[in-house]
């Protein structure tokens, strides 16, 4: 199982729509995914470098990059959509106690 988690910074003139972002963008990321995502969600920021965040939760790295590859473009595409900022992107192994 991998976290993916995706930050979009902040910064003077910075715009981002969560409405947008939680229902479109991010269903977009999980219908790519199909049943290898388990879990998604979206916060807004407080205070910090940053002024949103994304996470999926996906069963595997090859899952993921299976769904890039048929689906990015698309999904990369869409982000003018809800900012002006390009996001960036963390991925790790999730660690089970």
């Amino acid at each position: 199982m991998i976290s993916v988690t995706i930050l979009y910074p902040k910064t003077d003139d910075s715009t981002f729509d969560m409405d947008y972002y939680t229902s479109t963008h991010m269903p977009m990321l999980a219908d790519a995914l199909g049943d290898d995502c388990t879990a998604w969600g979206a916060s807004t920021i407080k205070g910090g470098d940053y002024a949103a965040m994304g996470w999926a939760m996906v069963t595997s790295q090859e899952a993921m990059d299976s769904a890039m590859k048929e689906h990015g473009a698309k999904i990369m595409g869409d982000v003018p959509n809800y900012t002006n900022v390009a996001p960036q992107m963390l991925i790790g192994d999730v660690a089970h106690p």
